[in-house]
């Protein structure tokens, strides 16, 4: 048996991370117009990403049938920047268990994992990008804290 006098705890100092690219999803509707408009883009435009995004659920320019398509690409660029991707997926247990690696802006990998049992599914994220912990039976651990989340 281990008592606490024999641990010991190592907390690196987070890594500093590049700040998250400003989204059209972090701004108030006001806001979103006077952005585009910076941006070099019709005020106008704004709205109508929003719409497709929220109201539509769609991130894919090509979609975007009311913006011309010669700009689509550029306002997507500019205004719903890719902020997560993923890298890959695996499953278990028949397809009960689903495991997604996620490379996020600034290339930092996350994981998310989703149980699904007879009586109830269990989802795992994190708010953070690795663990300050350190705990020697946690890969995660091992690897040190890399940075909190944003939302």
């Amino acid at each position: 048996m281990t008592t606490n006098s024999e641990l010991k705890l190592v907390f690196d100092e987070p890594v500093q991370r590049k700040k998250a690219p400003k989204h059209l999803a972090d701004l108030a509707p006001a806001d979103r117009k006077a952005w585009a408009k910076e941006l070099g883009f019709q005020p106008f435009r704004a709205a109508q990403v929003a719409t497709h995004y929220f109201a539509h659920l769609s991130n894919d320019p090509e979609e975007w049938s009311d913006i011309p398509a010669a700009e689509r690409q550029g306002i997507a660029d500019a205004l719903t920047p890719k902020l997560i991707e993923l890298v890959t997926t695996r499953t278990t247990d028949g397809g009960m268990t689903r495991k997604d690696l996620w490379k996020l802006h600034d290339g930092v990998l996350v994981e998310s994992v989703l149980m699904r049992y007879t009586d109830r599914t269990t989802v795992c994220i994190s708010s953070q990008a690795g663990c300050g912990m350190n705990c020697p039976f946690c890969a995660t651990g091992q690897a040190g804290l890399t940075r909190n989340l944003t939302a």
